[in-house]
């Protein structure tokens, strides 16, 4: 399985996003995480195509675009064509997720679905084969620095559970409130794309990125 720590950038410094970039690359990061919100299905607005495709021109990271907008079937292609690599959507804003995911894998990027933490893996569970991704949110969507919600953890174990009887290939990738502590919870539980804000990017993200990649590299040879 691949182990990955996803640094999102809703928590970098804006004013040094490109310098920012160049450490997680120069510090072995393949994968981005971005979070793009429209101030309607989240309370926030973050950013949308011209950052992304800003960065595109100096990125080689894997683009891992989460987007938290309503209808956000509207936006696939524009998203892919500004550098995507791959585009998840929420279960909760689609208005026909069987749909959303077509599209998604036409555009030829991975496809990826994500759960607030009231929503039940049940409501996904018959879509499991069509994706690449499943996102559990472990904090309310749309805002940084919350505390990690427990009650998330056994939704993590309930997707690697059914992955591993039903021979399934899809990544489990957790968001919100991952620290020393909440990063051993889901990765035991069977998380293996870990996406990291503020543990990432608050102090000296160089030292951050080395202590979390090792723990991370710890702890899933353990889990294995």
């Amino acid at each position: 399985m691949d182990y990955q720590l996803c640094p999102s950038i809703l928590s970098a410094d804006f004013n040094r996003l490109g310098e920012q970039l160049r450490i997680l690359e120069n510090e072995g990061i393949r994968y981005l995480h971005i979070d793009v919100m429209d101030g309607d299905f989240v309370p926030n607005i973050s950013f949308g195509m011209p950052v992304i495709k800003s960065i595109r021109k100096e990125s080689k990271l894997f683009f891992d675009v989460h987007l938290m907008v309503t209808a956000p079937e509207r936006y696939i292609r524009d998203f892919v064509e500004c550098g995507a690599d791959s585009i998840t959507v929420h279960v909760e804003a689609c208005e026909d997720l069987e749909r959303a995911i077509e599209m998604i894998r036409d555009a030829n990027v991975k496809v990826g679905v994500s759960l607030k933490p009231a929503t039940p893996v049940n409501d996904i569970s018959h879509l499991l084969d069509e994706v690449d991704l499943v996102l559990v949110m472990t904090v309310q969507p749309g805002f940084g620095g919350q505390k990690y919600m427990e009650e998330c953890t056994e939704k993590i174990r309930e997707l690697r559970e059914i992955a591993e009887q039903e021979d399934l290939d899809f990544d489990i990738q957790v968001d919100g409130g991952i620290n020393d502590e909440t990063i051993e919870t889901v990765i035991r539980a069977g998380a293996n794309l870990i996406v990291g804000g503020s543990c990432v990017f608050n102090g000296d993200l160089a030292s951050n990125v080395k202590h979390l990649r090792k723990r991370i590299d710890q702890l899933s040879r353990e889990a294995e």
